[in-house]
């Protein structure tokens, strides 16, 4: 195995004095793994390896490090997410509100982003950023699988949101970039990525983030800064410089099962805790004003005629508030949260919940519904006919293939009572509509 960096190590004696030997005994041990259930969808799922709770998050477990469980059908189903223990307690910390107006700054692949939407219950709004294009494909597919109906997804740079947004938010995640020093233990291979310059660089980025998030925070507001790195540099001094160019924040302590820190900064060592290296900080912007006003966008004028034709598709109850023509004649349908009236940058990847599209034809004949993934994945599932899969008809379906079975028209595919997907069923056959790119 890759030795830990000698820079690192010496640095870590001269930050823990006599608990350096019992940290450095943790890098023997296994590295910690944990589970966090989707409680809208079930939290009772048999998941092999799943043990006690994570002390600071009451949908996390711990996870045996032989557990398949990111092998299984539940897990495409959004039944569960894969996180490290300690990764859970930075959201726990922000608890983020239903009706809240949150931003994710930093948000891919998902983890923080998905734990902090579910204790919305679907009411206000996420917005969820991540600069990277390619990440931020990933933070959607994973906003989808866990059946987020609130989420926006984004992917531009802080800088450029808090010249669209401030003071917009009721409370802000910052799960910054980092030189990863936490990350030690469960990818050995970050060791040779680490240099004695990584922490400085770092923390110059992680500096110039919190800047603009303390513009979109609007007074009142809190603000949770996270890395997964153990060295002061990046992270107390962060917040010590931090505080010095913003007077209008303080630290706030915070105190969960778990998880103490009385002046609102806590380190999670692995020879501490149960789980991996992790540092979070809970800060408050001074005074207590609303945010910047926020809206449910409607049809626009010349939008209405057509909206009201299209979703008629819709099954009862189900209405859309966004209509987005995606190719000729083919356009999205989806139910839209609240936005800020200064509207979205222009890289947006998934705005609200998709219910579907339809198909306006040439000849003029009733449009053609299809419904969207996201909808059958969303922890507010439509109300229509169900089929209930066996294990291996579940596996068989999220490998894109038809199953057999009674019935006439569009149904969710369910195992366990979890919808997996849309199937069409005609002459005995259901035809598989999960989609092609996550198809296993």
């Amino acid at each position: 195995m890759t030795a830990l960096p000698q820079a690192f190590l010496e640095r870590m004696k001269a930050r823990l004095g006599n608990e350096f030997d019992e940290f450095l005994r943790s890098y023997d041990e296994p590295y910690q793994r944990g589970i966090r259930f989707n409680p809208h969808k079930r939290m009772d799922a048999d998941v092999s390896g799943a043990g006690e709770q994570v002390p600071w998050e009451d949908t996390g477990r711990y996870l045996s490090v032989e557990s398949d469980a990111g092998a299984q059908v539940l897990h495409d189903a959004g039944a569960y997410y894969l996180q490290e223990p300690s990764a859970m307690l930075p959201a726990a910390v922000l608890d983020a509100q239903p009706g809240e107006r949150i931003l994710d700054l930093c948000a891919a692949p998902g983890g923080k982003t998905t734990q902090s939407a579910l204790r919305m219950n679907g009411q206000g709004t996420i917005i969820c950023n991540e600069p990277i294009r390619d990440r931020a494909k990933i933070l959607s597919r994973n906003v989808e699988r866990m059946g987020i109906p609130n989420a926006v997804v984004v992917s531009a740079w802080p800088e450029q949101l808090a010249k669209c947004w401030p003071e917009a938010f009721d409370a802000i995640q910052c799960d910054a970039p980092c030189s990863g020093e936490g990350m030690f233990r469960r990818h050995p291979e970050t060791r040779t990525e680490w240099t004695p310059e990584s922490p400085a660089g770092c923390a110059k980025r992680q500096s110039d983030i919190l800047d603009s998030a303390a513009v979109m925070l609007r007074p009142g507001g809190r603000l949770v800064y996270s890395t997964c790195t153990l060295n002061e540099e990046e992270n107390e001094d962060v917040i010590r410089a931090f505080l010095q160019r913003h007077a209008d924040f303080s630290l706030v302590g915070f105190s969960l099962p778990g998880a103490d820190a009385p002046d609102g900064m806590l380190t999670c060592y692995p020879h501490r805790m149960q789980g991996e290296g992790h540092f979070v900080a809970l800060l408050k912007k001074q005074g207590d004003a609303p945010g910047m006003a926020w809206a449910v966008p409607e049809f626009a004028p010349k939008e209405r005629a057509l909206a009201a034709s299209l979703t008629q598709a819709l099954p009862k109850g189900h209405g859309a508030n966004s209509l987005r023509e995606i190719a000729p004649g083919e356009y999205l349908l989806s139910r839209v949260p609240e936005l800020p009236q200064g509207g979205l940058p222009r890289n947006v990847l998934r705005t609200g919940l998709h219910l579907g599209t339809v198909k306006i034809s040439r000849n003029g004949k009733t449009p053609v519904f299809t419904p969207d993934h996201a909808w059958a994945m969303s922890i507010l599932p439509p109300d229509v006919p169900h089929v209930d899969l066996t294990y291996e008809q579940a596996r068989n379906y999220q490998q894109g293939q038809t199953i057999e079975t009674s019935g006439k028209g569009w149904v969710l595919a369910c195992f366990a009572g979890i919808p997996l997907g849309w199937g069409k069923i005609s002459d005995g056959v259901m035809k598989n509509h999960y989609p092609k790119g996550i198809r296993r």
